[in-house]
């Protein structure tokens, strides 16, 4: 192969993987120049890279939410780092499978083997943009909400494109037809958003939730000197209060901290009270 016919065959091959030159070059080499077989060596070298980088931490990245005929797609995909959180290739592969996450409903096992556009399947597109982009990157979570039971309303807080940002949030509301703010279910998205219920209702919270962060609270007054019975008297008080402030319906609103947000619902109610049946919300990174 003349030198002419091996830097073109190298172009094509960078064009075709997004792999470095000498990488491409030393594909080329092994393969006696043959290019299907230069793409799956490089492949198989990918995979090697990928591995490595799997012990890594990825807490940056992003989080989509997309809405088609009433149903919500959520998922996030993490990076090492926020610069490889704004790359094309990486922001096109989210986008990608947050459209083919309706077809899976939120499957992630699915998800991974489902054909890409490009003919190739997810988990293998994935190994390649890991070794292309030189970072751990992970399919961490994703959740698939119907239409059946309510209407289905989001948000993107701090968003770098629409429907793509660092938290997002959905929330399902029965009765919405008819109300006086048009923007209501958008807006209970948004407080969501913002203030990270824990539940619906305080009814509502997971019993071993409540029962660490009540031991937790005495603890802490206990080993501040306070006497039992006072200790005891005081963190009913306090799980009260963490219940309150940790429960949607009870969070005061965000655009108006006078009211509570079931008094934002009572407001808005019309033939039919408005009722929050469930809400999800991601925020990039969070917990890993």
């Amino acid at each position: 192969m003349s030198n002419k016919d091996l830097l073109d065959n190298i172009k094509k091959l960078r064009e075709m993987t997004g792999v470095g030159f000498k990488d491409c070059k030393l594909a080329l080499d092994e393969t006696n120049g043959d290019l299907e077989k230069s793409v799956e060596f490089l492949r198989k070298k990918g995979i090697a890279k990928a591995s490595k980088k799997m012990s890594r931490t990825a807490s940056e990245g992003l989080a989509l939410v997309k809405e088609y005929k009433g149903q919500v797609s959520l998922i996030e995909i993490n990076s090492e780092t926020d610069f490889v959180a704004k790359n094309k290739d990486f922001i096109d592969f989210c986008k990608e499978l947050s459209e083919l996450n309706f077809m899976v409903k939120g499957d992630l096992n699915k998800l991974n083997d489902i054909k890409m556009s490009n003919g190739g399947l997810v988990k293998d597109n994935l190994v390649n943009l890991i070794a292309k982009i030189g970072e751990k990157i992970t399919i961490r979570r994703a959740n698939f909400v119907d239409n059946s039971d309510g209407d289905n309303f989001f948000y993107v807080h701090s968003a770098i494109e629409k429907c793509i940002g660092k938290i997002i949030s959905t929330v399902k509301i029965v009765g919405i037809s008819k109300t006086k703010d048009k923007d209501i279910g958008s807006k209970i998205a948004m407080h969501i958003a913002a203030s990270n219920p824990l539940a619906i209702n305080k009814e509502d919270r997971d019993k071993e939730v409540i029962d660490k962060e009540l031991e937790i609270i005495k603890a802490e007054i206990t080993n501040s000197g306070k006497p039992a019975e006072m200790a005891e008297k005081i963190s009913k008080g306090k799980i009260s209060k963490f219940l309150n402030d940790n429960s949607l319906l009870n969070q005061l609103w965000i655009m108006d901290p006078k009211k509570k947000v079931s008094d934002i619902l009572k407001e808005n109610s019309s033939e039919k009270p408005l009722q929050v049946i469930d809400y999800i919300r991601y925020k990039v990174g969070e917990g890993v």
